[in-house]
């Protein structure tokens, strides 16, 4: 979950372009279709690729990668964060599972809260819910799909009374990002390869010193070469659409953090709010 991944966050255009033409030729076809070649081992894909394993060896090394595992597992994330719908609906067909999908959605979900909970680290979330309280503006960036979780992160923050202001189209973001300092936190949410106007807001919060945090769920994402600081959550489905599970999961645990840093201030909140919860004109009396 942490940017320190044991991977290199890599800029494969930057280095691809450092390659010879030759080498670029042959490496190629693995960045344009990663799914078909994730699984290879190193001798089946200098075959496919028609070349030698001693050639493979010295591109990945030139792309920055210790050895072709280390490549293999960029290439498998890769295939992740280039999926499409039409990719994970073929990819559920050939799995199989229990035979029906909605079972075999509720599993891959409970996978995907499995790799969240294993990957981590109470610390972090304790320094992030200190900083979200220390930042003179905390601004939530995410675009499209994601919007939801930001509006839902937002809103939980709002009650806590925190400056929070949640930007979701391109015009908002460039215009909620402009006037961010040094004193400002970020959070931006994005995943697989990134929404273009997400990326960018990230980037005009960081030249002016912001403090950005990256939720997304794959360390070849954008995210992870621009932001300070990065939570990983899988988005994987088996289904036309990404899973929200975990990520909503990582929010919560992230919620949950704030709410106890503060815990005196937080219950004097939702004492205030008790009365309102109880008997107030929003809620259905029948």
């Amino acid at each position: 979950m942490a940017k320190s991944v044991n991977l290199p966050a890599i800029n494969l255009t930057e280095r691809i372009e450092q390659l010879s033409s030759k080498r670029q030729e042959i490496i190629r076809p693995i960045l344009e279709h990663p799914r078909e070649y994730v699984l290879l081992s190193i001798r089946a894909l200098a075959k496919r690729l028609k070349t030698d394993p001693a050639t493979v060896v010295r591109i990945v090394q030139g792309l920055g990668f210790d050895n072709y595992k280390q490549f293999q597992r960029h290439i498998h994330e890769l295939s992740l964060a280039f999926a499409t719908s039409l990719d994970t609906m073929q990819q559920s067909q050939q799995d199989g599972g229990s035979g029906h999908p909605a079972t075999d959605a509720i599993l891959r979900d409970l996978k995907n809260l499995q790799g969240l909970k294993n990957s981590l680290d109470p610390e972090r979330f304790t320094q992030l819910a200190k900083r979200i309280y220390s930042a003179r503006r905390i601004v939530v960036v995410a675009s499209d799909l994601a919007e939801v979780i930001a509006d839902y992160f937002s809103y939980q923050l709002n009650i806590l009374g925190l400056p929070v202001f949640a930007a979701t189209t391109p015009g908002a973001i460039q215009h909620t990002v402009r006037p961010l300092t040094n004193q400002d936190l970020l959070i931006a949410i994005t995943f697989r390869r990134g929404l273009r106007t997400t990326v960018e807001g990230v980037e005009q919060a960081r030249s002016r010193g912001a403090y950005c945090i990256g939720i997304t769920d794959t360390y070849v994402s954008p995210l992870a070469r621009i932001c300070d600081e990065l939570f990983l959550a899988s988005v994987d489905s088996l289904s036309f659409g990404a899973s929200y599970t975990a990520p909503m999961a990582l929010i919560n645990a992230i919620l949950t953090s704030v709410g106890n840093f503060r815990r005196s201030r937080t219950m004097q909140i939702v004492r205030q709010m008790d009365e309102e919860q109880r008997t107030g004109p929003r809620w259905s009396t029948t």
